[in-house]
């Protein structure tokens, strides 16, 4: 899979370049990502960590990192990724994102899953899109059911977060075939 620009009249995503560090770096500040997920980026050390293992899963082919651009405000906002994909099944998961503090529910977020959703499904052809959240997120939990995610079921303990402490994942899922609908109602406003 090879990353392309992806936009729209609000967002743009943009291939994750290692140069993007010194745009997320300022951002990175504001963002726990360690409090519900495994991914650490609290300095500059471990923000240069959690980029290079993006890196290296996008070179295995399992990971298309992107840096965001909010076009509105003519900066960057922070980071996401399709990740864990799985071409034989034809399945993969949008997450690892992450806004800093002025993008936060700014509706810059349903924008950017527009955005993956529609290249997931019409131009990769891929069947079903993942996203597995911290159960007790559920501000992040919310947003997927915003945009027509269905709880599959609970994951238990299956995740090391801040202070070894195991979380479980709530995992959601979008199939192809529900795409459309999605598309016309929940989305109907983005262009």
């Amino acid at each position: 899979m090879k990353a392309k620009t992806l936009e729209n009249k609000r967002a743009k995503l943009l291939p994750l370049e290692s140069y993007h560090y010194r745009d997320l770096l300022p951002l990175s500040k504001q963002v726990d990502l360690y409090q519900y997920g495994s991914s650490d980026i609290s300095t500059p050390k471990k923000l240069k960590k959690y980029l290079k293992e993006a890196f290296q899963k996008k070179e295995l082919g399992i990971a298309l990192p992107f840096i965001i651009y909010d076009k509105e405000l003519e900066r960057f906002a922070g980071s996401t990724r399709f990740g864990n994909i799985d071409k034989k099944n034809k399945v993969l998961h949008i997450g690892w994102t992450w806004l800093g503090d002025d993008f936060r529910g700014s509706g810059l977020n349903h924008h950017i899953k527009f955005l993956m959703l529609s290249y997931a499904f019409e131009k990769l052809y891929y069947e079903k899109v993942e996203f597995r959240i911290d159960e007790r997120n559920i501000r992040s939990r919310r947003a997927v059911e915003k945009i027509g995610g269905t709880l599959e079921g609970i994951l238990r303990k299956n995740i090391i977060t801040k202070d070894d402490f195991r979380r479980s994942s709530a995992c959601y899922g979008i199939l192809r075939e529900e795409w459309d609908e999605i598309k016309a109602t929940i989305f109907k406003d983005i262009k």
